[in-house]
């Protein structure tokens, strides 16, 4: 079958609603569902969430040593599969311990549809003479955000309980997974990379104070994606709100990109990355200091708007560092975001069980984006030195 742009683009936004919306974020709609009807606790949920993100980590580094795109195209394709059976084997049982194997294995696919398909389509688009530009395939992780949301939000009108809801999920997967098994580009040689463009290596300050900084978003992410949705549910009144905010989420994150890709090309990566992670601080301690529903909402907004731009941007300034391989950069940077995101979710879930409210986790998430800030500013400083 002939690829157009249209159906690359398309495959790539449905891989992301497989292995990213179905496999990874839909969890944090389903855990105040599951905690109301299956008894998990606060600090279950947190390792569920911590689970899940060490198996992202470990998809993104074994993605980032293959060096042969024909495995890499296989290997998308099993986490396809992998995304769904995890989804519709979670009602078969109420183990903890099996669900957090479920939830690495769910992780791992994540990275099918964030690292190893946007490699694919770039590698496509520049083979076929188009631009080099990944802000579309990227805009899938918000329509990704909102497919679960709706879903999710249609099946609790219709009183599905927590296993109906993973059902719905995998069902929803199997039939979007079509189009990402059938457009994916596949590499007709391995991936060999024969560009002569010279690589522009950062120093090792500024690689240590990127590391930190991008550590610190990690932790951010990782606290307001796991449990937005349940600090919504938890406050009084607002019972039920909780899909809204994650679908205004995916909203905000849908456009997100291609935003601040035109921000960054005024002020530069680093202004737009300081003004991103402020940003997100206002998002992140919103709900601890106002629960009304506008709060709330402005909440998942300025995460949702800024989440992913610090994930794009840093992409971005790995491209111009190392043009040749700019995996070799992100290896190491995902290294610190996945660390945060493996801490994060488990120890948030402790301070929330063990003080009733999610609100010292909230300041604290803040609190260590706020130092993130300073590395930036760091990062600022040492970029304005003389060489």
């Amino acid at each position: 079958m002939e690829l157009t742009r249209t159906r690359v683009y398309l495959a790539g936004i449905c891989s992301l609603i497989v292995t990213v919306g179905v496999a990874r974020l839909s969890y944090s709609l389903v855990l105040p569902i599951m905690q109301s009807g299956a008894s998990l606790t606060e600090v279950g949920g947190g390792w569920l969430a911590t689970t899940n993100f060490m198996g992202y980590m470990a998809g993104v580094l074994l993605a980032s040593r293959l060096n042969n795109l024909n495995y890499k195209y296989n290997l998308h394709r099993a986490y396809l599969l992998l995304s769904i059976g995890t989804s519709a084997a979670m009602v078969m049982t109420t183990d903890v311990v099996a669900w957090a194997v479920l939830r690495f294995i769910a992780g791992v696919c994540a990275s099918g549809g964030l690292i190893i398909a946007s490699g694919l389509i770039l590698k496509w688009l520049v083979k076929n003479d188009h631009r080099a530009e990944l802000g579309i395939h990227f805009a899938g992780i918000g329509v990704s955000i909102i497919a679960t949301s709706v879903l999710v939000e249609v099946m609790l009108t219709l009183s599905a309980n927590w296993q109906q809801q993973w059902l719905a999920l995998a069902v929803m997967a199997g039939v979007v997974a079509i189009p990402a098994w059938l457009w994916i580009p596949h590499p007709l040689v391995d991936g060999q990379d024969v560009t002569t463009t010279k690589d522009n290596p950062p120093g090792r300050a500024f690689t240590t104070l990127m590391m930190l900084a991008y550590f610190c978003a990690g932790y951010g992410y990782a606290v307001s994606s796991t449990f937005i949705v349940d600090i919504v549910e938890r406050t009084k009144g607002l019972e039920g709100q909780g899909t809204l905010a994650f679908l205004l989420v995916g909203i905000a994150a849908m456009p997100a990109t291609l935003v601040w890709d035109r921000i960054a090309r005024r002020t530069g990566y680093l202004y737009a990355l300081l003004a991103a992670y402020i940003l997100q601080v206002v998002g992140i301690i919103l709900p601890a200091i106002d629960d009304s529903l506008t709060a709330l909402l402005l909440s998942a907004f300025l995460f949702g708007g800024t989440f992913i731009a610090c994930v794009s941007l840093v992409l971005t300034m790995a491209g111009k560092f190392f043009p040749s391989n700019p995996a070799r950069f992100m290896g190491v940077m995902t290294l610190a975001y996945g660390a945060a995101q493996i801490i994060a979710p488990a120890f948030t879930g402790y301070l929330t069980e063990a003080f009733g409210s999610y609100n010292l986790g909230l300041y604290f998430s803040a609190g260590i984006m706020i130092i993130g800030v300073t590395f930036l500013l760091g990062l600022v400083r040492l970029e304005r030195l003389p060489v």
